[in-house]
């Protein structure tokens, strides 16, 4: 069963330039994603209007296509529904295996955000509806936005993510499973899921296991932002460029003969944003994450989750990061924080599949649990901040509740495709 949510339309008018053999493909193409409103195609600089939650244009370079998805839902900062993660989807797939699209860019309309996540508000009604489960749309939503993902991690052509502005949660996602990944000035990744009990997911249980130290450790349990310099150094991002350079890199990548070896078309992409980078422009900010490094691996050094919570709650600190870090955890579900951790360490050496598989799982337990229907209430939807978690620390869970969660709901997992 497919389910739709309808999104803003934008209104907005695109020139993307089609040539005339090309108009065949290119109607094909946009009437399997059946997203364009209205459209007409009259060869090279044609107008297609849309009111597309995702806008999904073919674009000519010198030589060979680019497919540009543009996440367009401004005025929720591109969060991501439903209707979203299918088009993605379906455009990854038409374009996989077509031999004039040469490389994939994704970016997010408007100034403000790539992605500040999943529609959670839209799982929040799916979770109250059926209490206890099966929570029909927000699992359909784990399990569509985890193929993507997986989808994106093993794209065979480059995918170019331009992750400026705010990225979390379901933003995050998909920025992190791209092969080239720009941050900017005003880059801001968060992962605060521990605030609304649910758990750092869309892979996160992969890249977070891939960081420096302990780390992804300390960024999953207290929702700690960071910015561009942070993604350099923790991995979720390539390459630095100023956001005012946006223009000519797409200009470049236009500009571009590329080829149809897929390692070619990557180390031709590599190549021209290492020159973006290398010159003058923005200032890259002062990192946060690096210079914490040794005070963050001292609070998360331990096998005892319990110890872990603690030392960082307790922190003393004038640091503003760290002490924004700190209230995170200390505001956030207890509950949360054991199935973050322990979602950790079972996947540490888990295969990429393995991953999206045990968060499915994970994700699936979670939305069937009135803990997240909580945390949603209190921070998005009576935003009175003042959730009433089941457990006041850690210590209090019993074990047993917290098993429960990695117990699997069904006979069969439903990514066991991937």
């Amino acid at each position: 069963m497919r389910f739709l949510r309808s999104a803003n339309p934008s209104g907005k008018t695109l020139e993307a330039p089609v040539d005339d053999h090309r108009q065949t493909v290119v109607n094909k193409t946009l009437r399997t994603l059946g997203r364009v409103s209205t459209g007409y195609f009259r060869g090279r600089g044609a107008t297609i209007v849309s009111h597309a939650a995702v806008l999904v244009r073919r674009e000519q370079a010198a030589t060979g296509c680019i497919g540009r998805l543009t996440l367009n839902t401004p005025a929720t900062l591109n969060s991501l529904t439903l209707e979203m993660v299918d088009l993605l989807q379906e455009a990854l797939d038409a374009w996989r295996d077509d031999p004039e699209i040469a490389v994939v860019l994704i970016d997010g309309a408007g100034e403000k955000a790539f992605c500040a996540g999943g529609d959670v508000q839209a799982l929040h009604a799916s979770a109250v509806a059926t209490p206890g489960g099966p929570c029909e749309y927000a699992e359909s939503f784990f399990e569509r936005e985890y193929r993507m993902n997986y989808t994106l991690h093993t794209y065979p052509k480059p995918v170019l993510c331009w992750g400026h502005g705010i990225v979390m949660g379901g933003g995050l996602g998909i920025m992190a499973g791209c092969s080239h990944r720009v941050v900017t000035e005003a880059t801001r990744i968060a992962m605060p899921e521990v605030t609304i009990a649910l758990f750092p997911d869309v892979g996160g249980s992969w890249f977070l296991n891939h960081m420096p130290g302990a780390s992804g450790r300390f960024l999953a349990l207290t929702a700690a932002s960071v910015n561009g310099a942070d993604a350099l150094f923790c991995g979720l991002g390539d390459r630095f460029i100023g956001a005012a350079r946006k223009a000519m890199v797409l200009e470049a990548v236009a500009a571009e003969h590329w080829g149809s070896a897929p390692a070619d078309n990557d180390a031709r992409l590599h190549h021209l944003l290492r020159g973006f980078s290398e010159a003058p422009g923005a200032e890259l900010p002062a990192a946060q994450v690096q210079p914490h490094l040794p005070r963050i691996n001292e609070l998360c050094d331990g096998d005892d989750i319990h110890d872990v919570i603690d030392r960082i709650v307790a922190l003393q600190t004038e640091d503003k990061w760290l002490a924004r870090a700190r209230d995170g955890l200390a505001h956030g579900s207890k509950l949360a924080a054991l199935w973050i951790d322990r979602q950790l360490w079972e996947t540490r050496h888990a295969s990429l599949r393995e991953v999206f598989q045990s968060e499915l799982q994970l994700g699936t337990n979670i939305v069937r649990h009135p803990e997240f229907a909580e945390g949603v209430r209190a921070l998005l939807i009576d935003k009175d901040r003042n959730p009433a978690w089941s457990y006041d620390s850690s210590r209090s869970v019993p074990a047993e509740v917290v098993q429960g969660f990695f117990t699997a709901p069904w006979a069969e997992n439903p990514l066991a495709d991937l």
